[in-house]
């Protein structure tokens, strides 16, 4: 007996766990749900507790240089001060509210290039090491997110990857500690004026923040400038506004407002009036300029017809990235063997 509580100790012999989601597929603001399945060992055990959580990758500032790191952000209690007995089965179900502002990771079926997710199970075994299971999460984006997503491939513009920046964005309400970065080379019609533009969506119960950052393009004897828009879209005009029309309104208006404040007649936060609350110019805060997956070069498809799939070409496809995103839970030794 004493032998076996020993292995015991260094997970030799205990339970099995194997989390399994009714839908890995969601939104932000539904709910998740599964069961955490336990199999009970070679000897009994007392499991303190069992939670899930949601787990990304978010890049952070070193002293140095930026990295990723493993980052949980949300956390569920699915049960605690469980006996499990030997050879025992249990099936423990839970369910997850997604938060508002969880990160997409996929659109039409597709990865967005440097996105992934996950929700971990932990059991924390007693005097013994953890187990843990980690299982693939899908976030689709909400409907208008997905609307104003679909404008910019409808416009020309080709994505370039996404990313999830440590920090919050002035003048907004957030409660998360990171903001999602969708990244798309400008389209030939803004070419002219603007290189990238960088989309971030802060979302609630009551509808969507849209932030824009438009990576201005220097002439001969000048500096390119970064610039900002933000505007507020409700839930329910979804399918109510002509986004593409909205989105080129958005990016012309950062253009001329560009103009004119170089002309120097005007100061920022008076821009042309728009769908929601146009003309904030605020700022990112821990935001980063270089460094992001440029590797991933796909391309959105310019036109949607009849519903079908904005097309992503190159970059890992979500299995690979999800093969990279576990090694990193072997190496904590979290995970089932």
């Amino acid at each position: 007996m004493m032998f076996k509580r020993m292995l015991g100790a260094f997970g030799v012999g205990g339970p099995s766990v194997d989390t399994v989601l009714s839908n890995p597929s969601t939104r932000p603001g539904l709910v998740l749900g599964g069961q955490v399945n336990l199999t009970g060992g070679s000897h009994d055990v007392e499991i303190d507790h069992v939670t899930v959580g949601l787990v990304t990758r978010v890049e952070m500032d070193g002293a140095e240089e930026e990295y990723d790191a493993f980052v949980e952000f949300h956390r569920v209690q699915v049960a605690g001060g469980v006996h499990l007995r030997e050879g025992e089965h249990l099936a423990l179900p839970f369910q997850v509210a997604m938060p508002w502002e969880t990160p997409v990771t996929d659109l039409y079926g597709q990865n967005l290039h440097g996105m992934t997710m996950g929700l971990r199970t932990e059991v924390a075994v007693r005097g013994a090491v953890d187990k843990g299971d980690l299982d693939q999460v899908y976030v689709h984006p909400l409907p208008v997110q997905e609307r104003i997503l679909e404008a910019f491939g409808r416009l020309g513009f080709a994505f370039k990857g996404a990313d999830l920046e440590r920090g919050h964005i002035h003048g907004l309400h957030q409660t998360l500690p990171f903001y999602q970065e969708i990244e798309f080379f400008a389209a030939p019609q803004y070419a002219h004026g603007v290189n990238e533009v960088e989309v971030t969506f802060v979302a609630s119960e009551y509808g969507v923040d849209v932030v824009l950052e438009f990576d201005k393009r220097g002439g001969l004897f000048t500096e390119g400038h970064d610039s900002y828009g933000r505007y507020h879209v409700a839930h329910a005009d979804a399918d109510h506004v002509d986004w593409a029309a909205q989105v080129d309104g958005w990016v012309r208006q950062a253009l001329d407002q560009y103009h004119v404040l170089r002309s120097g007649y005007a100061q920022p936060g008076y821009g042309a009036p728009g769908y929601g609350h146009p003309g904030y110019h605020g700022h990112k805060e821990e935001h980063h300029h270089e460094g992001h997956g440029g590797s991933g070069m796909g391309a959105v498809a310019a036109g949607v017809v009849g519903g079908a799939a904005l097309g992503f070409a190159g970059g890992m496809v979500a299995d690979e990235v999800f093969d990279a995103f576990e090694g990193d839970e072997d190496e904590d030794g979290d995970e089932e063997e």
